[in-house]
């Protein structure tokens, strides 16, 4: 019976997860659209959705991908391909994967650009791609109403990484960030050091984006450990290496360390843009109250103090009012129903042993 219990119990905590990889991503209709329901494509597998990262994508935590053709007015086509992930986290890396420099940025979903008829968002834990066969001005409404209508993660798994927040932005070039969460997905960002010299085992987190420099394009990486002793640990054994991994094809960088924060500059930079870039990456902690600043009731000792006298009393009283039944019972008893239930004569016969020597004394 216990392990029936448990059975059920998994099921129930597993339910949600089931039912949302299993539940369509995209809606029969949005903003006049109607899907073309012979053209509607789902699967799990990461190749359906693109061949080519399929290898990234499972990384990123894919867990279904939807592929829909919408018509509108008769004639009117649009395709439509979304790919959901287990949390935001994945959603930015495969939203990172296919932006690309130049596309120009629009106000859809979480993250959203454009370039000619292609559109490309973010929203909760859904990548989308669509792609019209004709733009007019009412497209970025569409779509902003498409993703106003995509199922929504719960809690935390909507969010997407902060780590982008310590990008500098003087001389930026907008869409050229790449986030990675592993091996694979790293060596799709263009960073200078190898794979290994990072220890995904320590669960890092990588963004990668471009910056106009006099010399053409710097790089600059982020990578984000857990800990500020972990991020010390690994910036001395890059430095420990340089040689060896300038010689192996990472070419000339500068690296510094702050907080649990690594900064890398590589790429087309002198060495004055490169410290300039560098020294414009500063991680600032942000301290959040997770406790009140205040005690409360819970954590007031003097509440504690007197819950424990009132506890004290409770008792008192308790007794107190068991004391008094039990006396009254025996006076009401012993009253109204004398040597019946209370001091009857058997009751109260002793029996006694004499024990007195009365034998006679001799003289």
């Amino acid at each position: 019976m216990r392990l029936c219990f448990q059975f059920l119990a998994l099921l129930i905590l597993l339910s949600p997860c089931g039912l949302a990889a299993d539940s369509p991503i995209l809606p029969k209709g949005f903003a006049g659209w109607q899907q073309d329901t012979v053209s509607v494509k789902t699967s799990h597998n990461p190749a359906d959705a693109d061949a080519s990262n399929a290898a990234v994508l499972k990384e990123y935590g894919l867990t279904d991908f939807e592929s829909v053709n919408y018509r509108k007015d008769g004639d009117r086509k649009l395709s439509v391909r979304a790919i959901r992930f287990q949390d935001a986290t994945g959603a930015y890396g495969a939203y990172s994967l296919y932006s690309q420099p130049g596309m120009q940025t629009e106000e859809i979903g979480r993250h959203g650009e454009s370039a000619d008829d292609r559109v490309l968002f973010m929203q909760g834990n859904v990548v989308v791609e669509a792609k019209f066969d004709q733009v007019n001005a009412m497209s970025a409404a569409e779509m902003r109403e498409l993703a106003g209508d995509l199922p929504e993660p719960p809690g935390a798994l909507g969010q997407p990484p902060n780590i982008a927040r310590w990008l500098p932005q003087p001389a930026f070039i907008e869409h050229s960030v790449k986030y990675a969460v592993g091996p694979k997905s790293y060596d799709m960002t263009g960073a200078p050091l190898p794979g290994s010299t990072l220890d995904f085992s320590k669960s890092p987190e990588i963004l990668t984006a471009l910056y106009k420099s006099d010399e053409g394009n710097a790089r600059l990486t982020l990578i984000a450990y857990p800990t500020p002793q972990i991020a010390g640990a690994q910036l001395r054994t890059i430095e420990q290496n340089r040689a060896a991994l300038q010689a192996s094809g990472a070419g000339d960088f500068q690296v510094k360390r702050t907080g649990p924060l690594l900064a890398i500059v590589s790429g087309d930079a002198s060495s004055s843009e490169a410290k300039s870039l560098l020294a414009s990456v500063n991680y600032e902690a942000n301290v959040t109250y997770d406790e009140p600043t205040f005690l409360g009731k819970k954590n007031n000792i003097g509440n504690l103090i007197v819950a424990v006298f009132g506890l004290i009393g409770l008792i008192l009283a308790v007794a107190v009012v068991l004391g008094v039944s039990f006396g009254g019972v025996r006076i009401l008893l012993k009253r109204f129903y004398p040597d019946r239930f209370i001091d009857r004569p058997e009751d109260n016969a002793v029996i006694t042993l004499n024990l007195r020597d009365e034998s006679p004394k001799s003289t």
